[in-house]
């Protein structure tokens, strides 16, 4: 089984920082990271991140995390910048911003506030609109574990409710890492096995950290190829001319 981690956020002005962080990934087990990039980086940066990840045979994936204010905001953000960018996640801030992502395909994850549980806006509505999508629910662990009591009670109380909604309505689940340092990382399997706090069996976690991101990384790698036309139609070869 091949794990991904779709949610390394190295410190891109600390080389050095990100090829240990790289390396430890790679040692823990993980053949494929996501690194959240700035929109405006520069493709000289973004191939020494690339050069970092061959080095440690990991499979590195773009990533943008949009952080909108408003609806214009994020339909600007994703207009501009969905084709650049392997994967794209969305911070959803507000109720009609959760809505608004859920239901536009060209969304990969839907993310909430952990340091804010009542700006957690994943409930049947947007589990319903993301089922038609392509929208799938992502879950950091090391923002998860970085919270403690009551609010950790009540954190893993709204985890567990959407969790029970996404598998209602047939949304799926990743789990990252969402680590910003080396020693914040950890196995897949032992991030599979926290996950029954939130009532995830462990087969069911492990697809969060193999199958599904992998999933999404490859139909997106897909749709930037030069042969898609749209979903399910593609170019296979050219026509001749006489």
């Amino acid at each position: 089984m091949k794990f991904s981690d779709l949610h390394l956020r190295v410190p891109l002005n600390d080389l050095e920082k990100t090829r240990r962080m790289i390396a430890k990934s790679s040692e823990l087990g993980y053949s494929q990271i996501g690194v959240p990039l700035p929109s405006g980086i520069k493709q000289d940066r973004v191939d020494q991140l690339c050069q970092v990840c061959e080095e440690f045979g990991v499979d590195f994936v773009t990533r943008l995390d949009l952080v909108p204010k408003s609806l214009g905001e994020l339909l600007g953000g994703l207009r501009r910048f969905r084709r650049r960018f392997e994967v794209v996640s969305v911070l959803c801030s507000s109720k009609p911003l959760a809505r608004q992502a859920a239901k536009d395909r060209r969304v990969d994850l839907l993310c909430f506030s952990v340091a804010e549980p009542r700006k957690r806006f994943f409930d049947w509505a947007e589990a319903e609109l993301a089922s038609k999508s392509s929208a799938a629910f992502e879950i950091d662990m090391a923002q998860v574990l970085s919270v403690e009591g009551s609010a950790r009670v009540s954190l893993f109380s709204r985890l567990r409710r959407e969790v029970a909604t996404a598998k209602s309505f047939g949304v799926p689940v990743v789990i990252s890492s969402g680590a910003m340092e080396a020693l914040l990382l950890r196995k897949p399997q032992d991030y599979a096995s926290l996950a029954w706090l939130f009532d995830m069996d462990v087969s069911r976690a492990l697809e969060a950290l193999s199958k599904i991101p992998a999933c999404i990384v490859e139909r997106n790698r897909g749709k930037q190829s030069s042969g898609y036309v749209a979903p399910g139609v593609r170019i296979i070869r050219e026509k001749r001319s006489l």
